[in-house]
């Protein structure tokens, strides 16, 4: 199906015309949003208007709005009789607009034609100012993955700064962080109950600002804004208490002092149950972009995930560089089959659909349906992670309901392919695989996967090849990949499969990596056969271990020393390991390695032996011994 067979009306309205269309003069709410406009269940702002539509609000939204004219764009909707709803976007708009060398990017996935200049840095601040400016009467809510990440103080990279909560920043009046279904449902009833905004203190998942340190039964207090900017040890530690609350079913309140003000953080809701996420993915999406852009150009994000599934929110891995368990968690809160595939039916009543799913996944993609099997002991756990450094005994990792979703779906009518294109924990699967292996369906899932379910290429994210790189990343052993390569390559050959390859994916410039680190890694990939591909230097973002460790030089948890390569040198050289293979980089090579005095890698990268060594230094012994006799000579 294509935005010409729909109605306009089946979009929420995005003009004034559209609001007219539909009889309404004013709208209770209006979603102010980074993104391009697309109305499917992958993108923040349509699954919040969709949500707060569903109870009976009249919502509009205002994509992408210009903020460097006159501001008509702000204006156009007119106020909303209840809040305005900010959001950057489905990425935080620093790391969406700059590479980690911070250099200007020259296109944005989330705009029509992959256009980039759409969206203001730091939009979330930037929008927020404009609409109190225009409407400071009507209050203005902020959320979405930039809000949620910098709702403390935090460190921001293209500013090499300490900044305050966004709150403070933007002048909103309540940050929602995390996935806010549930939050922006309680705040859009209270508000249309007639409660001032200043008074909604009471809900979970929220954060605000008060005038005064507030009574609160079970709190943890931060250190404080000014104090973080004069140590960054006390900064550094804070994180910790960030973390462990943030990870927490049963969370303390954090409040932290930011001047003459009190930020005041709540604890995070409970998971949401199998029928509320269900709620959330069964809502009347058009699944499309808006028909405004049908002569802009496709929007790269959407193209990208149209004939995708997501089946389970959240990620237990605690990965020290990613964000996805500070803002949707560290529990997985997952789908049901008949929800599953509703959708998938839906995507295959699209004019445009082939007949391949390019995925069923999530931010991983085998944690689906997985969880405690005693919830009371995870209610007591301050684990980051609930697999590593070890696989927790009481986590429910069985692959069974995952195997059984993706050949239901394989099953239906019109399906020639489901492929997975999320990122596959294989560690799961490896490290517990003699104790746990028939139980849990850890073989019969990597089979599954393997002969069934890869595109050509399938996705693994090892990372790093270092230990004790790895230790500071929380990510397994580089012997777990090993193990896994060796499994896939089995099961390929058993399968008459050998042209399917993995891609692993590869950091440089994280902390605790040292450029002979990264020596050593460009020799062990070379050395398994890989070309690398899908590479990227480290880019600190707010609210990750790696970033606080990056900017402090220190471990929150140990306060121990972390070196990390700070400069743009120090971590340009080390993405160059990445592509030793290419001749303008190998003479470079060579010489850091001999400062390195390893001339074991360099034998290893470019095929260098002791034969080889002493060749070159008899070489250099005949042409000394040829200017000594030369010297008699004279």
């Amino acid at each position: 199906m294509s935005s010409q067979n729909i109605p306009i009306s089946a979009w929420l309205p995005v003009s004034k015309k559209e609001l007219e269309t539909r009889g309404w003069q004013q709208p209770d709410i209006i979603i102010v949003s980074g993104d391009a406009y697309v109305d499917h269940p992958s993108f923040g702002h349509a699954v919040i208007a969709r949500i707060l539509e569903k109870d009976g609000f009249k919502v509009a939204i205002l994509p992408q709005p210009n903020w460097r004219d006159d501001l008509r764009d702000f204006q156009k909707l007119g106020a909303p009789r209840l809040f305005f709803g900010v959001t950057a976007g489905c990425m935080d708009s620093m790391i969406n607009h700059y590479t980690a060398g911070k250099r200007l990017r020259s296109d944005d996935a989330y705009t029509p034609g992959g256009v980039s200049g759409f969206r203001p840095d730091y939009a979330s601040i930037v929008y927020t100012k404009i609409l109190k400016q225009l409407f400071p009467a009507i209050p203005v809510i902020v959320g979405g993955v930039e809000a949620s990440l910098r709702r403390f103080t935090h460190y921001d990279y293209w500013s090499d700064s300490l900044k305050p909560s966004v709150l403070l920043d933007s002048g909103a009046d309540i940050l929602v962080y995390g996935m806010g279904e549930l939050p922006i449902r309680k705040i859009a009833k209270q508000l249309a109950n007639g409660v001032p905004v200043h008074k909604i203190r009471d809900i979970e998942q929220i954060a605000f600002l008060s005038d005064e340190k507030l009574v609160i039964n079970e709190y943890v207090e931060l250190a404080s804004y000014e104090k973080c900017l004069s140590d960054k040890k006390t900064y550094a530690q804070n994180f910790s208490f960030i973390e462990t609350e943030s990870n927490s079913l049963k969370a303390k309140t954090l409040i932290q002092q930011h001047g003459k003000k009190w930020l005041v953080v709540n604890p995070p809701s409970a998971p949401m149950s199998t029928a509320e996420i269900d709620a959330s993915f069964d809502l009347p999406y058009t699944r499309l972009p808006h028909p405004r852009y049908n002569n802009r150009g496709a929007i790269p994000a959407f193209e990208m995930i149209k004939f995708s599934v997501n089946i389970h929110r959240g990620c237990f891995g605690g990965c020290s560089f990613c964000t996805i368990s500070a803002h949707q968690g560290k529990f997985v809160s997952s789908r049901s089959e008949e929800s599953v595939i509703k959708e998938v039916k839906i995507i295959i009543e699209q004019d445009d659909f082939a007949g391949h799913i390019s995925d069923l996944g999530g931010p991983s993609a085998n944690m689906y349906r997985m969880q405690g099997k005693d919830i009371s002991v995870c209610s007591s756990c301050k684990r980051y992670s609930c697999i590593y450094p070890s696989i927790c005994k009481n986590l429910e990792m069985d692959h069974g309901p995952l195997i059984a979703i993706y050949k239901k779906v394989s099953e239906l009518p019109g399906i020639k392919k489901v492929t997975i294109g999320s990122g596959v924990r294989y560690d799961m699967f490896m490290t517990a695989y003699k104790a746990k292996d028939k139980a849990n369906h850890l073989t019969e899932y990597a089979r599954e996967l393997i002969s069934r379910h890869v595109s050509g290429r399938l996705k693994v994210a090892p990372e790093h090849t270092s230990n004790e790189v790895l230790k500071v990343m929380r990510k397994p052993s580089f012997d777990s990949f090993k193990l896994f390569q060796n499994l896939f390559n089995k099961i390929c050959r058993e399968t008459q499969q050998q042209q399917q390859q993995i891609i692993p994916y590869f950091i440089s410039g994280h902390p605790g990596c040292k450029l002979e680190n990264m020596a050593e890694l460009a020799a062990e990939t070379k050395e398994l056969g890989f070309h690398l591909e899908q590479v990227q230097d480290f880019t600190p973002t707010p609210m990750t271990l790696s970033t606080e460790m990056y900017y402090t030089q220190l471990d929150p948890y140990t306060l121990q020393p972390v070196y990390a390569a700070r400069t743009a040198k120090e971590k340009h050289d080390q993405l160059q390991f990445f592509f030793w293979y290419k001749k303008e980089n190998v003479q470079w090579i060579r010489n850091i390695l001999r400062q390195l005095k390893r001339d074991d890698l360099l034998g290893r990268l470019f095929k260098t032996n002791n034969f080889q060594k002493q060749k070159d230094d008899n070489h250099k012994g005949k042409r000394s011994e040829s200017r000594d006799t030369r010297r008699k000579k004279r």
